[in-house]
């Protein structure tokens, strides 16, 4: 029987999948005892878990949020989609908030030359919830983050109605006679896409939005998986 099976010996290892998934003495005798790296069988989490540890690793996890307050904060953001979603005017209470720092952008971005100052409204819009949300994840705070990012996706459909308004310039103006974006459109050659761009725009802000909602959802099922510990609010530091 030994002579029978030196003789059917193969040169070359068997197929690991031949070896993992047939676990029989006879397999095992004609399979070499090697087991599958590490680093080979943990290169696909690495590489998408790659850039996550990394964070983690520079600045820390995020900071737990119990169960109760995740699903607060997303019933909330909830009902604000919902009411967006039924709004025709393409003005949200929070654009007031939006409105202000868009006529501060103008007067900052003014130092920087006309056509920066015209686009300045609307970067200052973006950047404003950018510098927020850079302030939460350097402190790891998952709500305000989640908030700060909401909170910048919602500028775009506000941004695409104003966009896509270019052309009819229907919408109503403060502080001038036309458009931010007619002006720019027209300097640029792009007048004629402004239905276009504008409604890219405003997808851009709803997919954004519900991707915000998600992680936000993510984080309060890890969480609650993980078992994380929460400060308890009768301890005094």
């Amino acid at each position: 029987m030994n002579l029978l099976l030196s003789s059917v010996r193969p040169t070359r290892p068997w197929p690991l999948w031949i070896s993992s998934s047939l676990p029989c003495p006879f397999f095992s005798s004609l399979t070499p005892k090697h087991d599958l790296p590490i680093s080979f069988a943990r290169r696909p989490a690495l590489a998408t878990l790659g850039g996550v540890a990394f964070l983690e690793e520079k600045f820390g996890d995020w900071k737990p949020l119990s169960r109760g307050a995740g699903i607060a904060w997303l019933c909330i953001y909830a009902l604000f989609l919902l009411y967006a979603f039924f709004d025709r005017s393409g003005f949200l209470f929070l654009d007031y908030v939006n409105l202000i720092i868009h006529e501060g952008g103008h007067f900052f971005f003014s130092w920087f030359g006309h056509t920066i100052m015209i686009l300045g409204g609307t970067l200052g819009e973006l950047l404003v919830p950018l510098l927020c949300a850079a302030a939460f994840f350097w402190q790891r705070e998952p709500a305000g983050f989640t908030f700060s990012i909401f909170w910048f996706f919602e500028n775009f459909p506000y941004i695409g109605t104003y966009m896509a308004d270019a052309r009819t310039a229907a919408l109503p103006l403060v502080g001038s006679e036309e458009s931010d974006w007619t002006i720019l459109f027209t300097q640029w050659g792009l007048l004629a896409q402004d239905q276009k761009i504008g409604g890219i725009m405003r997808t851009l802000g709803w997919l954004g939005m519900l991707a915000t909602m998600a992680w936000l959802a993510y984080r309060v099922r890890h969480d609650a998986a993980t078992g994380a510990r929460f400060p308890d609010p009768r301890q005094v530091p």
